[in-house]
């Protein structure tokens, strides 16, 4: 099953890539952004709770669709351009085995831990 998850987010990933290639920006802006995402983990200076929850809001596929499709109705480049940088970040996080977090800690993610306790 892992494989299988695996190979779906590596399809995402490039689907991110090919929609990014529709719009008006250089491959550069594509490789500088691409980890502005993992700002999200900032919030765990905070506490668990909050890192969890500024970590998902920067890795969820779903607000990164939402973003997108914002932007793709308004005809707004910027908005199209994080919704996909959001969107293929996610699926690569999740290739090398990085999900979405609990609030226990940023090694409990919903693919499993991250890291096993000796």
């Amino acid at each position: 099953m892992k494989t299988t998850l695996k190979l779906e987010e590596i399809a995402m990933f490039f689907i991110g890539i090919y929609i990014f290639s529709t719009l008006p920006y250089s491959w550069w802006v594509f490789f500088m952004l691409f980890l502005v995402p993992d700002l999200g983990m900032i919030g765990y200076l905070i506490g668990n709770k909050i890192g969890a929850l500024t970590y998902n809001i920067f890795h969820h596929k779903g607000i990164a669709i939402l973003v997108y499709s914002i932007g793709f109705y308004f005809s707004n480049d910027a908005l199209q351009l994080s919704g996909v940088i959001i969107f293929a970040h996610a699926a690569f996080d999740r290739i090398l085995g990085y999900g979405l977090k609990h609030k226990e800690g940023f090694n409990y993610t919903h693919l499993g831990e991250l890291r096993k306790k000796n």
